[in-house]
């Protein structure tokens, strides 16, 4: 009678992808237009794509695309920021503006009863902003507390050096711009930019909603018509430097808790035709919470909240990524594992189930992305931008399921070499270096700043004696301007480290802390309203004079602290 129960249901036939068919043009200036009449809802997603994003910006202005970008919604000829956000909010709209390396994108939203008013404001940050100079200087101090607040992120520091070693002299090396590069930023250098770089005939508008194509192209000729066409300039670029061998770089964040890992070599870029067998190999690789590197590093061995792969795609090239944030005492253990799937998926045929599931998981989630108005609008703008097949939408499916498993281990083979990845690890590098030194024969270290770090003065704390770090010590923080005490209490025996701290965020138990050299590291584990909180403590010992840092998740940035031992 339940024999039904010992089965699982089988699969429902699949849901034909229907499109409606997009109605293109374009102006007298250049102006393309795609629109798509959807009746469904009483709402309107329109989108001004520019085909040039922030790779096109000179070479000796970094963050120019951006800061253009930024600042259209500051000021027009005919509105201040202040009553361009109101006039924004009384419609009830959503309008903003941003910049990636290949393309910028000005998106809005509202209700389709407010097409026209929507438009009008669009014409007004397009065709007429005046970039007002006391707009600009609030920007340029907006973004340098910003960039420092960046560069206290592991991520952030992490991207930086992937990028730098991965591109080289490409563009997409430049993931930011500095606080030289903002601080040049000038209003004439942002009106110049915009005038020959914001033109019609290198963009396409796009509108997916509840419009009436005729009233819609009436419109758009009368706030857009006039809008003058100017010369598209191309550029040729470098090409990435080819990739012999593998290396390490380390960031040495003192303090850190733990380690960021990036492991990456370059890709495909978005129109490659392996884009479909390499997506279904990254699936199983590492894109999901079902995937092998996230099974395997943090489910079997829980090293991590979480480990993954991803291939990112753009218009002129692309990389491969493995990352993970783990414990400061499992990085070598992590690498290790990461190693060992990068070289599985190359060297074994993934199983027909596998395969399976990659493709049921991606044929089904597709189709959800475009259910809504707005998700629907970002696939047809990706498509256009980046040149993919007009039918590119409708074969997703069976494009996905003509993969097979002869596919998925030729890519990894053509795209996955782990002999010459980059290993990229943003950490405390003395608590790293000793568990990850042998993966390279090319290591190099950077300070948080960029700086090269010279790799002597880490293996040298590797062979010297272990300090004394036992007794009482007194330590004080610096906090935001002011001295907070805090007490540390150590007991050592031979390299392990085991007591307590009595700190602000209250008193931590520590065991199974290490002393290597005059290097001490520990976790201090406490309750902070009924959850337990682990504060990392890195430290330094000269005799009985001590330095370092404290961190925890609850803390931005490491705070450093200096201290003495009681006599």
């Amino acid at each position: 009678m339940n024999d039904f129960r010992k089965t699982a249901p089988a699969p429902l036939a699949p849901i034909p992808f229907n499109l409606p068919k997009p109605f293109e043009t374009e102006l007298e200036n250049g102006l393309k237009v795609v629109i798509i009449e959807d009746k469904r809802f009483p709402l309107v997603s329109l989108r001004l794509a520019f085909f040039k994003g922030d790779a096109n910006e000179p070479k000796d202005a970094v963050g120019l695309n951006s800061s253009v970008t930024s600042m259209l919604s500051e000021g027009t000829e005919n509105y201040s920021s202040a009553e361009l956000a109101e006039e924004i909010e009384r419609l009830g709209a959503n309008i903003s503006a941003s910049s990636s390396d290949d393309s910028t994108i000005i998106a809005a939203s509202a209700l389709s009863l407010y097409t026209s008013d929507v438009l009008r404001l669009l014409s007004e940050m397009i065709l007429r902003p005046t970039f007002p100079e006391n707009e600009l200087d609030l920007y340029r101090r907006n973004m340098l507390e910003s960039l420092k607040y960046q560069r206290s992120q592991s991520s952030f520091l992490a991207n930086e050096q992937t990028a730098r070693i991965l591109y080289g002299e490409h563009p997409y090396a430049n993931i930011s711009p500095t606080p030289a590069d903002i601080e040049k930023l000038t209003r004439e250098k942002l009106i110049d930019y915009h005038a020959k770089n914001f033109i019609p005939n290198d963009a396409i508008f796009f509108a997916v909603g509840n419009v009436e194509r005729d009233e819609l192209l009436a419109e758009l000729n009368d706030k857009f018509g006039k809008w003058e066409k100017g010369t598209v300039e191309t550029k040729e670029f470098p090409a990435p430097p080819e990739r012999t061998e593998r290396t390490l770089t380390i960031v040495d964040r003192k303090g850190s808790a733990q380690s960021n890992i990036v492991i990456s070599s370059l890709g495909i870029n978005r129109t490659h035709p392996d884009n479909f067998p390499v997506l279904l190999m990254n699936q199983i690789l590492g894109a999901g919470a079902s995937s092998r590197i996230f099974m395997n590093i943090r489910e079997e061995k829980g090293y991590t909240y979480g480990a993954y792969s991803r291939f990112d795609t753009k218009k002129l090239a692309g990389e491969f990524e493995a990352t993970a944030e783990v414990r400061n005492d499992v990085t070598g253990a992590s690498l290790k594992e990461f190693f060992y799937e990068l070289n599985r998926i190359r060297d074994e045929k993934v199983s027909e189930e596998e395969l399976q599931d990659a493709k049921s998981y991606l044929t089904g989630v597709f189709p959800i992305r475009a259910e809504t108005q707005e998700g629907l609008t970002g696939l047809i703008v990706a498509q256009k931008l980046h040149g993919l097949p007009e039918d590119y939408l409708q074969t997703y499916h069976a494009n996905v399921n003509a993969v097979t498993v002869e596919d998925i281990s030729r890519v990894a083979n053509q795209y996955i070499q782990p002999a010459k990845v980059a290993i990229i690890i943003v950490g405390d590098a003395e608590e790293i270096l000793e568990q990850v030194r042998d993966y390279s024969e090319k290591i190099e270290i950077f300070d948080t700043e960029g700086n090269p770090r010279e790799i002597e003065k880490y293996m040298q704390n590797e062979t010297a004696a272990n300090a004394n770090a036992g007794g009482n010590w007194d330590l004080t923080i610096d906090f935001q301007g002011q001295k907070i005490p805090v007490s540390l209490k150590l007991e050592q025996d031979n390299e392990d480290v085991n007591g307590k701290l009595e700190s602000m965020l209250g008193e931590g138990k520590i065991s199974g802390g290490k002393v290597r050299g005059t290097k001490v590291s520990a976790v201090a584990v406490t309750e902070m309203q009924g959850q337990l909180l682990e504060i990392s403590i890195s430290g330094n010992i000269d005799g009985d004079s001590i330095s370092g840092t404290l961190s925890a998740p609850v803390i931005p940035v490491p705070l450093e602290f200096t201290g003495k031992r009681q006599a």
